[in-house]
């Protein structure tokens, strides 16, 4: 199982998203994503989604959230450990980014765009400021949400779709 990062930068209302294009053979091929990546050798997940951010986007983090943890399991990609942020500030200026387009979108418009069933979940979750950190278990058979728990326990997903 791999560990990786994924950060929700948050500014006007809006998510600075990156639409996956650029990319062959990708998991994400095609759709909507936070900003994250793969952790290097002793990278702490905070460290990875620094450098992930900066990498990807030219932005520094000044107040990073550590918020849920999500297992990303698929009958078809490598099972994943993903570490999700959220960010309200940061410096610094956009960058061309090699992995797809970064775009700012209103945040209630990511819901209509193609993303993975189970983000829809976590960032339904995420918005909520106050809400605990949370552990999300998200089970895919090809790119449709067949199971998902919540600390533990088994939800009715279809609910956050």
């Amino acid at each position: 199982m791999r560990n990786t990062t994924l950060c929700h930068i948050e500014k006007d209302g809006r998510y600075l998203m990156l639409h996956r294009i650029k990319k062959e053979n990708d998991l994400n091929r095609d759709k909507w994503v936070g900003i994250g990546g793969k952790f290097e050798e002793k990278e702490s997940p905070e460290q990875c989604n620094a450098r992930e951010v900066f990498e990807e986007t030219g932005l520094s983090l000044f107040d990073a959230k550590y918020r849920c943890v999500v297992t990303f399991v698929s009958d078809v990609w490598e099972s994943e450990l993903m570490h999700v942020f959220t960010a309200k500030e940061f410096t610094g200026s956009l960058k061309e980014c090699d992995e797809g387009e970064l775009v700012w979108i209103d945040k209630n418009e990511i819901y209509s765009l193609p993303i993975w069933e189970g983000d829809k979940i976590f960032l339904k979750l995420i918005e909520n400021e106050n809400y605990p950190f949370f552990s999300l278990r998200l089970e895919y058979k090809g790119d449709t949400l067949i199971d998902a728990q919540l600390n533990g326990k088994k939800i009715d997903y279809k609910e956050y779709l």
